[in-house]
């Protein structure tokens, strides 16, 4: 891999080394020194248009981790706010010497633009953009779904792929960069997707996704799931109304605890309930379904900074560049 860029890139082979690395590099976080000289003499940048606190906090401790020198860039303070383009800011940071460059921005499109540019000779990390993709949220929330399939089957993660798995994906698809990168992983790794939402809250075209389309959350859980994702209602996106209210909108589409009871009563006794946050408790999922033993919401922060850790050693590390110091290969 040159750049990540979107899930849709990415073949089967490439999203399980990327898994299988990921795994590699949470063994390494549960050592006493959880750090790696992988990435020694190494610039990672982020570069973030957008507010963000998790994403760019696990990008910052995943690079550290591997030993990377870390500058974190944001639009609000910078030259930006004074009219600086993505290509001046860009060329500014390659001047600096950086060797990849983990980019949000608001802009569908921008992280492929900076790539294929030719502005800068560094790998480029798509941290979401627009309403287009999310990759590294949708590996994260790939790593946490295959470890709990492979603690179900009795195997070991490495290597497996979630064949067989149903993902239920509700809410507010149509802002959601995370559904459509988790729609084309999963899918690519061998899991069944029905996507749930009101027809307001469905992108155009959404018939033609390689996926199943329900406006209806019951009926949706009545198929089964394995894992239940819950998205976020992104009401700073929304300029018109897309739902007649929020009571509503969590009486029919959020997991409340009345949903969350009903897993129980169809014996769904090992379905997980994921979210990729921030959550808006109490509407589109209840605080009791977000603290449940069946949350993977913290384990999915966790993974986070593993797959992370993954991505920039394979983009720095691998075929594609040379590196600058002797490193070690994770173990």
């Amino acid at each position: 891999m040159r750049h990540l860029l979107s899930t849709l890139d990415l073949s089967r082979d490439d999203a399980l080394a990327v898994l299988d690395t990921a795994e590699q590099m949470a063994a390494v976080g549960e050592r006493e020194v959880k750090k790696l000289p992988a990435l020694r003499g190494r610039t990672v940048v982020n570069l973030f248009f957008e507010d963000s606190t998790r994403t760019r906090i696990s990008f910052e401790a995943a690079a550290k981790r591997l030993s990377a020198d870390v500058i974190n860039f944001s639009a609000k303070g910078s030259s930006v706010s004074k009219g600086e383009s993505l290509k001046d800011t860009a060329q500014t940071l390659a001047a600096m010497g950086a060797d990849a460059v983990v980019i949000r921005h608001g802009s569908s499109g921008a992280p492929a633009r900076l790539a294929s540019s030719g502005w800068i000779d560094a790998a480029v990390l798509n941290a979401g953009d627009g309403t287009h993709e999310h990759p590294t949220q949708a590996l994260l929330d790939a790593f946490t779904m295959r470890r709990h399939w492979a603690r179900l089957h009795g195997t070991e993660s490495a290597g497996t792929d979630l064949a067989g798995m149903k993902v239920v994906i509700a809410g507010d698809v149509l802002h959601s960069r995370v559904a459509r990168s988790d729609l084309w992983l999963l899918r690519t790794l061998g899991a069944e997707v029905t996507l749930v939402a009101p027809p307001t809250l469905l992108p155009f075209g959404v018939e033609s996704w390689p996926c199943t389309v329900s406006y209806d959350l019951d009926e949706a859980l009545a198929t089964r799931p394995d894992a239940v994702m819950m998205l976020r209602v992104q009401g700073e996106r929304m300029h018109s109304a897309f739902f007649p209210s929020v009571r509503e909108y969590s009486r029919r589409w959020g997991l409340d605890d009345v949903r969350l009871d009903r897993l129980d009563t169809l014996g769904l006794t090992d379905t997980i309930i994921m979210h990729p946050g921030p959550m808006n408790r109490g509407l589109e999922i209840s605080a009791r379904a977000a603290d449940s033993p069946r949350s993977t919401v913290l384990d999915q922060v966790r993974n986070g900074v593993s797959v992370r850790m993954a991505a920039l050693y394979l983009l720095l590390s691998g075929e594609n560049s040379t590196p600058r110091t002797q490193q070690e290969q994770p173990r």
